[in-house]
C-alpha cells in the first residue's frame, strides 16, 4: 500500500526572536533572523510567525527604499485612519486600522533554506511591517523543519 512512499524523520528547532521598537513603516529584518539563528541546516524550511495583531511581516524588494515609502502611502490610502464607522478605538486612532492591515499582509512566512542559506531571490528582504505609530518591541517565532 505505502511501496512508494518516502518516510523521513524530521528535526524541528524553534528560536524567539525579539525585534527592537522600531517606528511605523517597513523594516528589513534580515539581520535579525540570522542573528538568532546561529546555525541553517542544510535544506529545510523557515516558518516566521510574529506574535502580534498590529504587525506584519512579508517578503518582499530589498533594494530600493522607496519601495517602504509606497508601501505606507498605498495601506494608509486603502485603510485610513479616523474612520468614523470604526467601533474599536479605545487604543487609538492607528489601532483598528493597524489590525485591519496585518490581517490584509500576514503573520507568517515560509523560506526554504537551500544549501545553508534562505531561499531568498536576489531582490528580496524579510520585513516587519509596523502598522503603529508606537508598536514597541516586536516578538517572532522562528521554526525551522529540517
Amino acid at each position: 500500500m505505502f511501496s512508494n512512499a518516502y518516510f523521513c524523520l524530521k528535526m524541528v528547532k524553534n528560536y524567539k526572536i525579539e525585534l527592537p521598537a522600531l517606528a511605523r513603516g517597513y523594516h528589513l529584518i534580515d539581520q535579525y533572523i540570522n542573528q538568532a539563528i546561529p546555525n541553517w541546516p542544510n535544506d529545510g524550511l523557515l516558518t516566521l510567525f510574529i506574535q502580534h495583531t498590529s504587525a506584519a511581516i512579508c517578503i518582499n524588494e530589498n533594494a530600493d527604499p522607496s519601495v517602504r515609502v509606497d508601501f505606507e502611502f498605498f495601506l494608509n490610502r486603502i485603510v485610513p485612519e479616523n474612520l468614523p464607522e470604526l467601533t474599536h478605538t479605545m487604543e487609538g486612532p492607528d489601532d483598528m486600522p493597524a489590525h485591519i492591515k496585518a490581517a490584509l499582509i500576514g503573520s507568517s512566512i515560509q523560506i526554504p533554506i537551500i544549501n545553508g542559506r534562505l531561499a531568498l531571490g536576489t531582490w528580496q528582504g524579510i520585513y516587519l511591517c509596523e502598522f503603529r505609530n508606537s508598536g514597541g518591541r516586536r516578538r517572532l517565532v522562528a521554526n525551522i523543519t529540517s
